[in-house]
């Protein structure tokens, strides 16, 4: 009897509501998101005390960003594609062990190699993750409720950026470090307890739903969602990378976090307004998204110099930027259906493509034709991304089905 209650209870929590979302499992994904992003972003707000901690440069303290970056771009298409089979909380929790002890090096380590090693393998660790929570978030719901369910499960990255970063950095400073990343270790124990209490499981996918990859990639819809992604995520690390560059020509070099506050939290209510259309209009969403980056970036070109336009554009900004995981996510996995999870690491390796790029192709026009020349660019990348969108509008971003 006690077996069969349990299998009941089991079954149970892991059959969708029609009516109401599951905002346990939800909100646990968001924070596997949140610790992501914050693992990722932290060390960028803190070079200098990590430069000192272990006696190298600022220059070199960078790297832990890139290796980072290095270790999701390389491990998001293969690792998810090995892991297709295994069922969904096994793989999760492997990851957030992964975040858990690497971190946990990173706090302790006083060796700028391991330390090296360390952010590679926690990047390893987010490549898997985000290839698959849109795939975990939309099982989690019925058809209905699958963009508020992304909504949910993405709300960490915005938040991570707006508070987290922040918090973090002032954290960093003001009790060290290493402080910080023991802290996220904390939270990650805190966020795996929550799994195992609280998040259903799946199987991966049988042997006779995976195809091959190259099958995957040129599934209809599939192409033109990585376009736009790279475009897109693209124009944004251009800007976000050289925010302080940019702010800086505009008289603006020691306002840069109350910029970024303003950014941080346009981009909180961008997923909230996401969450409430997505499952309505996401092809709207998506272009009204794209043609309004669009218009910041030319307000950012026409008024470089007015602090009240900028701040104006990046309000802007952050607002287009706070949804778009979500509906690049949902526009994927519609488009990839049951290899919703391997297409997902298509789009993550897209995205980490994007942000390597950004920092380079930023490098390059800040020395060729100097900081005044991103609008531009930014606005021929979302011009671009926003025909690609605008053309796919059979596969790949159609209007929503009723």
């Amino acid at each position: 009897m006690l077996s069969y209650l349990t299998s009941a209870t089991r079954s149970a929590a892991s059959t969708p509501s029609a009516d109401r979302l599951p905002w346990a499992g939800l909100l646990a994904l968001g924070m596997t998101g949140f610790i992501c992003i914050l693992t990722e972003t932290l060390p960028a707000g803190l070079l200098p005390q990590i430069g000192q901690g272990l006696g190298i440069s600022e220059a070199l303290a960078g790297q832990l960003v890139t290796l980072y970056a290095l270790g999701s771009l390389l491990a998001a298409i293969p690792l998810t594609t090995a892991t297709r089979r295994w069922r969904r909380r096994p793989l999760l929790l492997l990851c957030l062990i992964g975040f858990l002890v690497f971190n946990s090096i990173t706090a302790l380590s006083s060796n700028y190699t391991l330390t090296l090693f360390a952010r590679f393998m926690a990047g390893v660790s987010a490549g898997v993750l985000w290839g698959i929570t849109a795939g975990y978030a939309r099982r989690l719901v019925t058809d209905a409720l699958k963009g508020k369910a992304m909504a949910v499960a993405m709300i960490g990255t915005p938040l991570a950026m707006a508070l987290g970063v922040p918090a973090g950095t002032f954290l960093g400073v003001l009790v060290g470090w290493r402080t910080v990343f023991g802290i996220m270790s904390l939270l990650t124990v805190v966020l795996v307890v929550w799994v195992l209490w609280k998040m259903p499981d799946y199987p991966g996918e049988s042997a006779n739903k995976r195809p091959p990859l190259h099958k995957i990639f040129v599934m209809p819809g599939v192409r033109p969602v990585l376009l736009v992604v790279f475009a897109w995520m693209l124009a944004h690390n251009i800007l976000y990378t050289y925010i302080a560059t940019y702010l800086a020509q505009a008289g603006l070099a020691k306002r840069v976090d109350f910029t970024l506050l303003i950014f941080g939290m346009a981009s909180v209510i961008g997923i909230w307004i996401t969450g409430m259309l997505i499952d309505r209009m996401p092809r709207l969403l998506i272009l009204i998204s794209l043609a309004a980056f669009s218009l910041a970036s030319l307000l950012l070109g026409i008024g470089s110099s007015q602090p009240i336009v900028i701040y104006l554009a990046v309000a802007v900004w952050g607002l287009t930027i706070g949804g778009a995981a979500t509906l690049l996510l949902t526009a994927m996995a519609e488009s990839a259906g049951e290899s919703a999870d391997v297409a997902q690491s298509m789009l993550v390796t897209a995205w980490n493509l994007a942000i390597f790029g950004g920092g380079l192709l930023g490098a390059i026009l800040l020395e060729i034709l100097g900081v005044r020349s991103f609008p531009w660019v930014l606005f021929i990348l979302l011009l671009l991304a926003l025909l690609v969108a605008w053309r796919a509008k059979v596969d790949g971003f159609p209007s929503k089905k009723n």
